[in-house]
């Protein structure tokens, strides 16, 4: 068989196996009104958004002081306009998957637009913490400017503060398309489901894993391939456990350091610890307390006023 006559013979066939098995298997398709493309628009949204939060390091044009409150107004206008639609297109598709008839999508699309919107003064004096954390952690950062223009961390930490507040409101899809897009380009992964407070450093950055469910307090500091992962992610049964607390709570001080792999809902990092690299955690570490690799787990409760420094 030739090439000619395998297009016109072979690839309708595969073109119909395609259509029966994307039938089949309830594949998204524009007829239940989401935009199959938008995928795309929300990456340039993101863009826009986080242009408007770091004009000088994100916006695709020179900005000066003398034309940013144009720049800031007209980029806004923008951002809403097209962000609203697809709100408003994924609450819809989620009502008509789940079968809801009673809420109006439009009034809620509306109302988490405005709030989002309103939202990023706070999310950029957040994002500044994060930022005062990276160059006082790193003695390598010489100026602030540097750690905005080149570190990873801080588009990764930047679209997760913008969908985690998307997340918290209910929207499906749109924040996982962003962290997922902050995860595609940076190599960090954290889930928009994930709790993080302020001063949040992460160093270098490639290899990060932050599951959903995870809890991060305040002025936390890890490192390269540190995973907050669970300890297992199905029930006895080989089920999914979608509505348990799965990965683990890190308190305030602590510092974690690379390839660190943290698993499991009931298991806290106290305040202060210090987490070697290369280590494995599944219960939790009493505040103040260093772990390091040659040190196991259990000897936690052992030895509990034994102390190694780094």
């Amino acid at each position: 068989m030739n090439f000619t006559e395998w297009m016109n013979t072979r690839l309708p066939l595969i073109a119909n196996g395609l259509e029966n098995s994307l039938r089949k298997n309830g594949e998204p398709s524009a007829d239940d009104g989401l935009d199959l493309a938008g995928r795309n628009e929300i990456y340039e949204i993101l863009d826009d958004i986080l242009a408007v939060l770091f004009p000088g390091s994100y916006s695709r044009e020179r900005i000066t002081n003398e034309n940013i409150g144009f720049f800031l107004s007209d980029q806004l206008r923008h951002i809403s306009y097209r962000l609203h639609k697809h709100i408003y297109a994924v609450l819809k598709y989620r009502c008509k998957k789940d079968k809801c008839d009673n809420c109006d999508c439009e009034t809620r699309s509306a109302e988490t637009l405005t709030h989002l919107m309103e939202s990023l003064p706070g999310i950029r004096e957040l994002l500044m913490t994060d930022i005062q954390a990276a160059f006082e952690g790193d003695p390598a950062a010489r100026y602030i400017d540097e750690i905005v223009l080149s570190y990873p961390c801080i588009e990764a930490i930047a679209t997760y503060r913008i969908a985690h507040l998307l997340y918290e409101l209910d929207v499906p899809i749109i924040p996982r398309i962003m962290s997922e897009r902050a995860h595609s380009r940076t190599g960090i992964d954290i889930h928009p489901g994930a709790v993080i407070g302020s001063r949040f450093f992460i160093d270098h950055g490639t290899g990060v894993v932050i599951g959903e469910t995870c809890r991060i307090g305040n002025n936390v500091k890890i490192y390269q391939g540190v995973t907050l992962g669970a300890l297992s992610p199905f029930d006895s049964e080989g089920n999914p456990r979608r509505l348990e607390k799965r990965h683990p709570d890190i308190e305030d001080d602590v510092i974690i350091y690379a390839n660190a792999t943290i698993l499991g809902g009931h298991t806290v990092i106290g305040k202060g610890a210090v987490i070697g690299g290369n280590t494995w955690i599944t219960r939790s570490v009493p505040p103040g307390k260093h772990i390091y690799n040659r040190e196991q787990c259990e000897s936690i409760n052992d030895h509990p006023n034994q102390h190694k420094e780094q």
